[in-house]
């Protein structure tokens, strides 16, 4: 089995150590996050933003928070990655432009509304677990996205969310589910790790 995406996602590694020197303009980082945004969400929610942490005295203060990680301040962004509670009643205005490009029949659109109030309304777990995995779907996107483009990247869980939610103002409905460094990896970062065998992870029924 060969072929260019799977050889990126093969060769992809954690980055630990950054050129400090190096930048990625405006540009650069809204296509890292268009390509992540293409990952799939319930219902085609979306129920995700990205915060690109980028000049130092940002980075400087999300590093205070996130157990002083060199990365922070090393990398040339670091983006927080957030998700949202499911909210139902935005259904319609996220598949709009579905509707309007010819991909999914406007008399859907209710019966998915409807389905998504069944399972969500008044369900603060499942809404907040949803938000998590929106958030590290799109993450794990912003991650192989990156390392198409060259570049290093590093997730991470170390930070007090509380703090990061209030510091960076996000808003109530929002949690911080991870950090993802980008930036220019040193050629003294270690090679991928292997990994446990097939055989291990792998049942068949």
């Amino acid at each position: 089995m060969s072929n260019t995406v799977i050889a990126s996602l093969l060769s992809r590694t954690t980055t630990s150590l950054y050129d400090p020197a190096a930048t990625l303009s405006d540009e650069q980082i809204r296509e890292l996050v268009r390509v992540a945004t293409t990952a799939p969400t319930a219902f085609n929610f979306q129920n995700w933003r990205f915060i690109a942490v980028r000049t130092p005295e940002a980075k400087a203060t999300l590093r205070t928070l996130a157990w002083d990680q060199p990365k922070i301040t090393d990398a040339a962004v670091t983006f927080i990655v957030c998700g949202q509670l499911i909210d139902y009643s935005v259904l319609p205005q996220r598949l709009a432009p579905a509707v309007a490009a010819g991909i999914m029949p406007a008399q859907m659109v209710e019966g998915w509304q409807g389905a998504a109030r069944g399972l969500y309304f008044e369900q603060p777990q499942r809404q907040r677990d949803e938000a998590v995995r929106s958030g590290a779907i799109g993450a794990t996107a912003l991650i192989y996205a990156a390392h198409a483009q060259g570049l290093g990247s590093t997730p991470m869980i170390g930070f007090d969310a509380d703090a990061v939610a209030r510091t960076f103002a996000l808003a109530d409905s929002e949690l911080p589910v991870m950090l993802v460094s980008v930036g220019r990896a040193l050629p003294e970062n270690w090679p991928q790790k292997p990994r446990r065998p097939v055989a291990d992870v792998l049942d068949f029924i």
